[in-house]
């Protein structure tokens, strides 16, 4: 199937430099208007927002609400909430769309609008195209008396503890369990220590002073160094690591072990499928390593991957029927319970997993062999494009060649920055480093000389 063109979105929504085209509030404006007419058509509406710590997002947030006002849609404002909140609260609040003002796991100078549909899920690919064909609309204000109220809402936060903690059977507790808890200065800061708190853990906080600037900086799922050095300062159980928005998580074992997504995922997979309530199989994307792969089919468990992004993972696990998917990037679905990557959520389906067999995180994980991987950020030059390049490619393939069945390699644009990312895979580190630098090396001469 061929790829969609979309000129505002991206795999997440539409993000950017703060100030920069399209995150600028006179367009902000017009896309609440837009996503607003999409929305109403006519008939009014209502819509909940919600936001993490960046301090473009009380900006942001007056632009949309502008926006959607003037197209007749009536707007909810929670203020600082974690992502996969906006979509259990959509659902909630029976709200017709759902808006959360967060570029995620990047710097606080980017910011982003995303949406949710009633259901709880991200917009169809169809929907964000008519949205992006509505901005090309001259929007008129016909009847001022149906402009769409606002209102702020102010027990969201409690609404959505109780929620995660419905996840954790009542007969379960973490009593006895020392977790340190980063939540990147973002949107988790304020709910995430009250959900492990109130489930019997003690808890140790960081990254929980949120400036306006601060977000991701140094700490959360992108930084997990610090939550490493953290939990073995502590001496605690384990650590949990959120990233800014809520919808990533990263855990450390109490040996100072990262588990990342992939191992999170295999966790998960693996006690579900002890209790048979797996419910089919597991979605992971193109960038999970070969490893979970490998080690999944040793447990019976079926594997399929979905193009990146948590909005294919969700695709995917609606096609097969499935209950269970996510990204190494810290994503994961656990579709019983949740309807986009919740990163609290999947934390505690981890511990949930700890408990009911006895063992510790660094146990669970040991079947799990991980590959080596070597990721590659490049900036992408205007203009050039990696993807079709005649010598990048002949590159690619010869690696892929001598890298044979055990390894891979993967080049994709990011779909929230202006980044090429190359990733290489293999069963010898040293290898896997070289060829990664091989085609990076490649990709940078080309790139300088097609600006030449």
């Amino acid at each position: 199937m061929s790829e969609i063109k979309r000129k505002y979105f991206g795999t997440d929504g539409v993000r950017g430099r703060v100030g920069t085209f399209p995150i600028t509030p006179d367009f902000v404006l017009k896309l609440g208007m837009a996503a607003g007419r999409v929305l109403s058509r006519g008939e009014g509406g209502r819509v909940i927002i919600g936001k993490d710590t960046r301090l473009s997002g009380y900006m942001l947030e007056a632009a949309l609400e502008s926006g959607f006002s003037a197209a007749g849609v009536s707007t909810v404002l929670l203020g600082p909430m974690p992502t996969p909140a906006i979509s259990y609260l959509t659902r909630a609040f029976r709200a017709d769309l759902g808006v959360v003002i967060s570029a995620s796991h990047n710097p606080y100078y980017d910011n982003g609008i995303k949406f949710f549909s009633a259901e709880g899920t991200k917009l169809p690919d169809e929907v964000e195209l008519e949205i992006e064909k509505e901005l090309e609309t001259e929007f008129h204000l016909d009847d001022p008396a149906a402009l769409g109220h606002a209102y702020r809402q102010n027990d969201a936060p409690g609404r959505y503890v109780e929620f995660c903690k419905s996840t954790f059977a009542s007969h379960l507790s973490l009593d006895g369990l020392k977790i340190v808890l980063d939540c990147a200065n973002g949107a988790t800061y304020h709910v995430a220590p009250l959900v492990f708190k109130e489930l019997g853990a003690e808890v140790v906080t960081m990254g929980v002073n949120p400036n306006g600037i601060n977000i991701n900086d140094g700490v959360g799922s992108t930084h997990p160094e610090a939550l490493i050095s953290r939990v073995l300062t502590e001496k605690a159980d384990l650590g949990i690591a959120f990233d800014g928005d809520g919808d990533r998580v990263m855990m450390v074992d109490s040996e100072g072990s990262l588990l990342d997504g992939d191992a999170i995922l295999y966790i998960i997979a693996c006690d579900r499928k002890a209790k048979g309530k797996l419910g089919g199989g597991v979605v992971g994307t193109l960038m999970s390593n070969l490893g979970l792969e490998l080690a999944l089919s040793e447990q019976g468990i079926d594997f399929v991957r979905s193009k990146v992004g948590d909005r294919y993972v969700m695709e995917t696990l609606l096609e097969k029927g499935w209950r269970l998917g996510g990204e190494n990037s810290g994503h994961i679905i656990c579709l019983d319970y949740v309807s986009t990557g919740d990163g609290i959520v999947s934390a505690l389906q981890a511990l949930k997993a700890s408990i009911h067999q006895g063992k510790s995180l660094s146990e669970l994980v040991s079947p799990l062999q991980m590959l080596p991987q070597e990721l590659i950020n490049l900036r992408l030059s205007a203009g050039f494009d990696a993807l079709t390049d005649p010598k990048v490619q002949a590159q690619v393939r010869e690696v892929e060649n001598a890298l044979g069945a055990r390894g891979r390699v993967l080049l994709r644009k990011s779909g929230t920055e202006p980044l090429i990312r190359v990733m290489v895979e293999g069963e010898d580190r040293q290898q896997v480093h070289h060829y990664a630098q091989c085609i990076a090396d490649v990709i940078r001469k080309q790139a300088e000389g097609d600006q030449a």
